[in-house]
């Protein structure tokens, strides 16, 4: 089973501290539960994975999965934020490191767009794409939000172009509002393959929704074991859990008596390069929902050991105001052993016929007995394995443990109003239309900066 070990913070932060903070937990989870708290118009997802098992749902996307991956080589996931980085992390975190495209004629590739506004990215894109047989996954509310409906925009027109409008309309999906929005409207009147995005379940939370499944499918893993991990761990966190034994609600209580105490930064640490996306899942996770009304624990990452050479010495002897959590994963899917040389110019016949992930493992825990007696508090979460069931109870297991810590700091975990602010200076600085005023405002303001 996943666990949760906080014994590497106790020489900054006792015990008692942390388990000063149960009421507070308590009263998180029973908020949570009940919807009683701030946001609870968007805890959909606190019974998601259970109710989902109980539905057909898994087997309707299973079903378009498969026409997609029948018909095309490539698909293209448009979609920003939590549209499409959950199906990014799990998507990368199974993959082959080197190896994109799966010539199987099962799983196509999945290329990700519309989470930038970069020319040269969407040209790169459009190009790779010509003479192939591409579909695409948009994933979008309103249809409207920029970065995804101008590279939509630009898919939709190329795959009419290249494959006709009648395979365009079995190979373009959309995932979107029930009812409402752009992207509703078009796909209604194009007839395309459509799923819906809850109303209860925010952007950041939507991974084992069709935002985050559908894509995962078509990758060719396995959707039902993702959500039966994540339904398994619904349980093992409900309040009805004893507080030592729960596991989000022990990361959650220890991540917030270590802000308590000035420890401001939280570093995501992982020991495997798959786990990359994961990290930026986990920033857009719980950046969004604590960083707000002038509070909240700055979230960023770390791949190690490779960051080691670059932030390793800012971790090691930079300012105090950081702590890492660290996911460590015990069994590695491959066996690769150091071999001997006769030679041995670089020294390292020490480690002949040793597996490298042993290695790995004594870099891990070399670095983090270095780090903690540099004064960097260390939480380890351990996984089994990187396997759907388990990741599924790791996704469940920090958006649990996100919305009883946006609660701890008394915060609405589940808004995020501060996005906004760039969206209407942009649209201003672009004379969209009913932003008049906005746009001479701004306008004047550079002007007289200048």
């Amino acid at each position: 089973m996943i666990k949760v070990d906080i014994s590497k913070i106790r020489d900054f932060v006792e015990w008692d501290a942390v388990k000063a903070l149960e009421p507070e937990v308590k009263k998180a989870l029973e908020m949570l539960e009940h919807g009683t708290g701030e946001g609870n118009d968007y805890i959909g997802w606190m019974d998601l994975a259970s109710r989902t098992i109980a539905s057909t749902l898994i087997s309707d996307i299973k079903e378009t999965a498969a026409v997609l991956r029948k018909e095309c080589d490539v698909v293209v996931v448009a979609g920003i934020g939590g549209s499409y980085l959950g199906a990014r992390a799990v998507i990368e975190a199974f993959g082959n490191s080197f190896i994109q495209l799966v010539n199987d004629g099962k799983n196509p590739q999945i290329l990700f767009a519309g989470h930038n506004i970069s020319e040269d990215y969407l040209f790169e894109l459009t190009g790779y794409l010509k003479g192939r047989r591409f579909g695409v996954i948009n994933i979008s509310k309103s249809g409207t939000t920029t970065e995804t409906a101008l590279a939509f925009r630009l898919l939709k027109k190329q795959c009419e172009e290249e494959r006709g409008k009648e395979t365009a309309r079995r190979v373009i999906v959309a995932i979107t509002d029930a009812k409402r929005g752009a992207a509703r409207t078009c796909a209604d009147k194009e007839g395309y393959r459509s799923f819906i995005i809850p109303d209860n379940v925010g952007g950041r939370y939507s991974v084992l929704t069709p935002v985050g499944l559908l894509p995962i499918a078509v990758a060719g893993y396995d959707i039902e074991q993702l959500v039966r991990g994540a339904a398994v761990m619904e349980g093992m966190t409900s309040s009805a859990v004893a507080f030592e034994e729960n596991l989000s609600a022990v990361y959650a209580a220890a991540r917030n008596a270590l802000y308590r105490k000035g420890k401001k930064i939280e570093i995501l640490v992982n020991f495997q390069p798959k786990l990359h996306y994961f990290s930026e899942w986990w920033k857009q996770l719980y950046g969004e929902s604590e960083g707000k009304d002038g509070k909240g624990i700055y979230p960023s990452s770390v791949d190690f050991s490779t960051d080691l050479h670059s932030m390793g010495q800012w971790i090691q002897q930079g300012e105090r105001t950081i702590f890492e959590t660290v996911i460590s994963i015990d069994k590695v899917r491959h066996s690769v052993l150091v071999p001997q040389d006769e030679e041995n110019l670089d020294g390292l016949n020490f480690l002949a016929g040793k597996h490298v992930d042993e290695v790995n493992k004594m870099a891990e825990l070399g670095t983090q007995l270095a780090h903690v007696d540099g004064g960097v508090p260390n939480i380890r979460i351990t996984v089994p394995e990187l396997t759907e069931y388990w990741l599924g109870q790791l996704i469940y297991f920090f958006e649990k443990a996100c919305g009883i810590s946006g609660y701890l700091l008394g915060v609405n975990p589940f808004n995020q109003p501060g996005v906004e602010a760039y969206k209407k200076n942009m649209f201003a600085l672009l004379d969209k239309p009913g932003y008049e005023e906005e746009s001479k405002a701004i306008k004047a303001r550079l002007k007289n900066q200048a």
